[in-house]
This record gives structure tokens, C-alpha cells and sequence, in this order.
């Protein structure tokens, strides 16, 4: 029996021991799952690129030109020529009033100048008779004198009666509404059998210019003298982009600064005009608006998720040819979600981190994976060349959530 005892203490001596001997691969096998090794990154080149200079706002799509078409006279609505939404000329036929009360105004304003024209005739032969005869005085200068009087009533008659006719001519012609401008119809208020009156507030169908389009927007005060300058040096361009402010819509050119500065919000009103081929800008719509006032000339740039910002300022992690970091401070001017400008403290070509921040300290070894990069900076980016950027900064932004606020600097606040 102690024999067994022997033998089950020594079996627990060799079992503790090799334990004890694996418990330290154990804990680096527990170290490398929390990542006490090289760091996973993604890393982009800073790079030297032509930056475009823009302002953004929201402004509201106006046609330049808009009418409602009203009947100039009253009668009822004999044909309607147009259908609703119809692309229509300045001219073209809209619809007809019914004619007959206009033509016989009309008929009865030309006879009524034959009459006149016939007593004028008359009268005229009286009055050389009346002459004569008071040259040889067989007649009295007085009633020749009343002829002459008679002649000229008659002659300022004529006038009349023919004032007369080119308004009946014109009423009668009222009958044919034709389209004022070039345009596209709306939806008809009134529908063919109907009275319709000059007084109709609504009138018959508005008319609206879509070829080319305004567009109306306001830009801070402070941007004002900006805008000026660059306008004077070429008239500016202006892109309208759609809802997401991704996709370009149009481009147009600058057309009016207003006069004046909204004092209530501190804004002044700009007029642009675009050429709206493809139909895409409608009146009344809210766009978002983007103004090209200047571009940088081959400045260094690098991704915007890349910048940081702690205590002493903005700062880029760099990775050397050892992969490991750096932390430089820099100093950033023209920045969008996409690019920002480094005015000083970077070189063009270094490679920094664009993600992984977590657990980066100066001087840390990193394990790097180039990030794709768009090829240029554009001043509408597409949206491929978005998503990059948007997902390095959905990912740096859960990274960061994880991070202690004691280990290391502030993250970026944009």
C-alpha cells in the first residue's frame, strides 16, 4: 500500500511539472491574441496633385422664363391644341375661343368705316361746289367755311372707324391663343366646352423654360470677396450635384452676384445659368451646389481619414523602410472628406497610416497594406473613388471608439 501511495505522489510531481513548463507558451500564445505584436494598417503615399478650391451650398433650381397663358378675351373654349407636358414654340397654337362674337364686332367696325368713307366722298364734292361759288359770289363764304368744317368731321371719323377696326382686328385674333415663349407645358386648368374669361386667375396652362435653367443659391458673406476676385479673373464654373453629393447633374456659369447682403442671415444671393441638355434640373428644386473658385498647384496631400488630431495639432503617422512609425506633426489647409492639403511638415511620398490607430504609438512596428488611391483629385469625386475613403473612415472611427483616452493623443474631430 505506501508502495502505491509512492508511486501516485511521484506520477503528481511529473504531471505538475510539465504543466508549469507549458504554462509560459500559453501566455504568448494569450499575448499574441491580443496583439501585442506588429500592427495591422492600412497605408496610402502623401502625393503631390493639383487641388481644386471650392465653395458648397444649397440653392433652388428657377426657370429663367415662366408664364401662365390667360385668354385675352371672354367666350367659350372651343379646342384645346396642346396636351399636358407638351415641349411647345413661342407661336404655336394652344387653343381656340369661339370667334363669332369678335368677327361681327369686326365686320360691323368696316362697314361703319364704308359709311363714313362714303359721306366724306360726298361731302367733299359739296365742299369744291360751295368754293366755287363763293368765288363768284353766288354763294356765301360762311356756308363754304361749314363745309370745310364738315369734311374735317368726317375725315377724323374715318380715323376712328379705322382705330375701331384694328381693335376688333386685334380681339379677333385674341380668339387664337398661341404660346408666348419656348417651353414646356404644365397641367391644362381647363378643359375644352368651358367658358373661359380674361379674369381667370389661374388661366389656362403655365408655360415654363427648361433649356437653359437658373439656378439661385446663397453664400456666406465671408466667401464674398473671394468670389469676386476669381470671377474677375474668369467667369466661374458651378457644378449642381445630386442628393448624395456624389453625382454632378450639371455645370454652369456664374451669371449675377446680387447687389446686397442679407442682413437677417448674412448671406448674398448668386444667379447661375446651365445649359440642362439632359433635363436633369428641375424648377423648384433644392440641389446641393458647388463653386470652383481657385486651384492649388501641385501641393502635397494625403488621405483625410490619415490626419489626426491631438494636443500639440493635427499629425500623420509616416512608416519608414523598417515598418515603423512616426508621428509628425503637420500643419493642413484645403481639406474635404477625401484629400487634405499638407502645407508643411510632410514630404511628397511618404507613406502614412490611413487606418489601424488603435494601438499605434510612435516608434511601434506596424505590418502594412497598401490602401487603392483615386488617381487625381476631382472637383465632383465619382462615387468609386469615394468609397475607399468613406470605408477607411467607417473603420478608423470603430477603431477609435476602442481606444484609451490616456495612451495616446485625441483623435481626428473633422
Amino acid at each position: 500500500m505506501k508502495k502505491f501511495l509512492v508511486f501516485v505522489l511521484i506520477l503528481s510531481a511529473a504531471g505538475y511539472y510539465f504543466y508549469t513548463r507549458n504554462v509560459p507558451a500559453e501566455d504568448t500564445v494569450r499575448r499574441g491574441a491580443r496583439g501585442d505584436g506588429p500592427v495591422a494598417v492600412l497605408v496610402a503615399p502623401s502625393r503631390l496633385l493639383d487641388v481644386p478650391v471650392t465653395l458648397e451650398a444649397v440653392g433652388t433650381i428657377q426657370s429663367l422664363n415662366s408664364v401662365t397663358v390667360r385668354a385675352q378675351i371672354d367666350g367659350k373654349l372651343m379646342k384645346i391644341a396642346f396636351s399636358d407636358g407638351q415641349d411647345v414654340k413661342a407661336g404655336d397654337i394652344l387653343a381656340l375661343i369661339d370667334p363669332t362674337t369678335a368677327q361681327a364686332a369686326y365686320d360691323q367696325a368696316v362697314a361703319k368705316k364704308a359709311q363714313d368713307q362714303a359721306l366724306l366722298s360726298n361731302a367733299k364734292i359739296d365742299l369744291v361746289r360751295y368754293q366755287k361759288l363763293a368765288q363768284t359770289e353766288y354763294g356765301s363764304r360762311q356756308q363754304s367755311d361749314t363745309q370745310q368744317s364738315s369734311v374735317a368731321q368726317l375725315e377724323a371719323q374715318i380715323r376712328a372707324d379705322q382705330a375701331s377696326i384694328d381693335s376688333y382686328k386685334a380681339q379677333l385674333e385674341f380668339t387664337t391663343v398661341r404660346a408666348p415663349i419656348d417651353g414646356r407645358t404644365g397641367i391644362r386648368n381647363m378643359d375644352q366646352g368651358n367658358i373661359i374669361r380674361s379674369s381667370d386667375a389661374n388661366g389656362l396652362v403655365v408655360i415654363t423654360q427648361l433649356k437653359p435653367m437658373g439656378l439661385v443659391f446663397g453664400l456666406a458673406q465671408q466667401y464674398l470677396r473671394k468670389v469676386i476676385a476669381a470671377n474677375a479673373k474668369q467667369v466661374l464654373s458651378i457644378q449642381v450635384l445630386d442628393a448624395d453629393n456624389v453625382g454632378v447633374l450639371d455645370t454652369g456659369t456664374l451669371s449675377v452676384i446680387d447687389n446686397l447682403v442679407d442682413q437677417t442671415t448674412g448671406t448674398v444671393k448668386i444667379k447661375a445659368v446651365f445649359p440642362n441638355v439632359n433635363l436633369q434640373l428641375w424648377p423648384g428644386q433644392f440641389v446641393n451646389v458647388r463653386v470652383l473658385v481657385d486651384t492649388l498647384q501641385q501641393v502635397v496631400t494625403v488621405p483625410t481619414s490619415s490626419v489626426q488630431r491631438g494636443p500639440a495639432g493635427p499629425y500623420v503617422y509616416s512608416i519608414d523602410s523598417e515598418n515603423k512609425v512616426s508621428l509628425k506633426l503637420i500643419t493642413v489647409g484645403q481639406q474635404d472628406e477625401l484629400v487634405s492639403v499638407v502645407n508643411s511638415g510632410l514630404d511628397a511620398g511618404t507613406k502614412v497610416v490611413i487606418t489601424g490607430f488603435t494601438r499605434l504609438t510612435d516608434g511601434a512596428k506596424v505590418m502594412p497594406t497598401d490602401a487603392a488611391q483615386p488617381t487625381d483629385v476631382q472637383v465632383a469625386p465619382s462615387r468609386k473613388s469615394r468609397e475607399p475613403a468613406s470605408e477607411g473612415k467607417r473603420q478608423n472611427r470603430r477603431e477609435d471608439n476602442k481606444a484609451k483616452p490616456d495612451t495616446r493623443p485625441s483623435e481626428a474631430v473633422r
